[in-house]
């Protein structure tokens, strides 16, 4: 009878494997520590599947593994979603002023809460706060991390232990699903739901107002419109129910815009300036959304209701670092010159895009994709509608247009054809990103600005 050997115990040691030349040189890059790691981590799958050694097949394992390792897991990707302000997919694209701005104050160190005319510490804080209330109207400003960070820091400094009424139409969930009421409970604050789903008016508001109540709350529904039979309160008539009783009335505006939109042919979205005008006393709203800026949660207002967040302990768990206040500031910037902004600012260029010029980028790129694509998918360019995102104006649609890569032949098994066509999308160089929907793939061009790069990747995976 035949003698079988087991390969498992022909497989050389680690110790052994990181002397050969082949290995040993990669360490001159990816270091003797990680090295290791990796040929360790090879060798036992040999050992795990029992299959015979082959010396050229573990060292470009070990090559491939170190490269997959060592790649960025955040990388650049191209948004052909169709959605705007992609909340997967990391929301509004900056300027390259932010950019810049960012990379500044990277590389060494800044006077983050240093007062170069005083020589003393300072406010991380005014090196927004004066630009916020320039481009407001606010007494002052603060900024945290989020918008969620934002509502959690206003309620917990002026309702904890506290009731706040807020209209049963306006309990929203936001991504991830978290919930209004939620971030109430984790403010230490109480829910007092008032009115109806559809329906609130100012007696329910009203009768809601005790002893207890600590302030007055509107959450703008940026992600979902109720429409119908419906009743809502002006922010003008609560505010002034809000200053009878002695209490703050503050607003989360959500996405928040600071310019008009319907000024680029765009929905008009509720503004901080109008809350401001209206009387209220603490607006919130996002950086990352429609002011087109990195993520965080700007809060604008009362001066004395500023100076108490800021007191409250949360606000250094929820502060912002450098980078981000750096790019904030410089996206700001570009506020101060309105009539260039949709120019400067990406987020805002893409939505005033026309549907025209996304046609015509459509037409010079058919044949690219469908070349690429290959005989098996049809591609034709077609009017599509598109979203802004990330809970702003739910239901109002951007005219674009769209390649859209269709199975050619039976339909049978054309579902896993799409899938696979969207996999190849994602494993190119910078991934592509788009849509599957109505048997087909949908590729809308709104945001694609680098032509160039897209075009060539798909020239070189031919």
């Amino acid at each position: 009878m035949e003698h079988i050997t087991d390969p498992r115990r022909t497989l050389p040691s680690v110790d052994q494997l990181l002397r050969w030349p082949v290995i040993s040189a990669f360490s001159v890059q990816h270091g003797k520590t990680l090295l290791k790691e990796i040929v360790a981590e090879q060798l036992s799958h040999l050992r795990a599947e029992a299959v015979a050694f082959d010396a050229d097949a573990f060292c470009e394992s070990v090559q491939a593994r170190l490269t997959a390792v060592l790649s960025p897991s955040l990388r650049q990707v191209f948004n052909l979603t169709g959605t705007v302000l992609h909340t997967n997919l990391g929301r509004a694209p900056l300027p390259e002023e932010a950019i810049e701005a960012m990379a500044a104050v990277a590389r060494g160190a800044s006077n983050l809460e240093f007062d170069l005319h005083t020589g003393r510490r300072g406010d991380r804080d005014a090196h927004l706060e004066s630009w916020l209330c320039r481009l407001t109207g606010a007494e002052a400003a603060t900024v945290v991390n989020n918008n969620a960070a934002a509502v959690l820091l206003m309620l917990n400094t002026l309702a904890k232990g506290k009731e706040v009424p807020v209209s049963r139409g306006e309990l929203v969930e936001i991504g991830g699903a978290f919930r209004m009421p939620d971030v109430m409970q984790r403010a230490q604050c109480r829910l007092r739901e008032v009115g109806t789903t559809n329906r609130t008016h100012l007696a329910d508001y009203a009768d809601a107002i005790g002893q207890r109540t600590g302030i007055l709350m509107t959450v703008h529904t940026s992600n979902y419109k109720v429409v119908g039979f419906t009743a809502s309160v002006p922010e003008q008539r609560l505010a002034h129910l809000a200053q009878e009783h002695g209490i703050p009335y503050a607003v989360d505006l959500g996405s928040g815009s600071l310019v008009d939109l319907s000024r680029w042919g765009l929905p008009a979205e509720p503004t901080p300036m109008a809350s401001l005008g209206n009387g209220v006393d603490l607006v919130s709203f996002s950086g990352d959304k429609l002011l087109g800026g990195p993520q965080c949660g700007i809060i604008i207002g009362r001066r004395d209701l500023i100076d108490r967040l800021k007191k409250n302990p949360l606000k250094r768990a929820l502060r912002c670092d450098k980078l981000t206040i750096a790019a904030l500031e410089a996206v700001l910037r570009l506020y101060a010159d309105p009539d260039r902004l949709a120019e400067r600012l990406p987020s805002l260029r893409a939505l005033s895009r026309s549907q025209t010029d996304v046609a015509a980028q459509c037409a010079r790129l058919l044949d690219i994709v469908a070349t690429w694509a290959g005989s098996d998918y049809s591609v034709s360019s077609e009017p599509v509608m598109g979203q802004i995102g990330s809970g702003a104006l739910p239901i109002e649609h951007l005219h674009s247009q769209a390649l859209i890569v269709r199975p050619v032949g039976p339909s049978k098994g054309s579902g896993s054809r799409l899938t696979a066509l969207a996999a190849r999308l994602r494993a190119l160089p910078v991934p592509v990103i788009g849509r599957v929907q109505d048997a087909s793939v949908i590729l809308d061009c709104r945001c694609l600005e680098d032509e160039a790069t897209f075009c060539k990747q798909l020239r070189a995976e031919r």
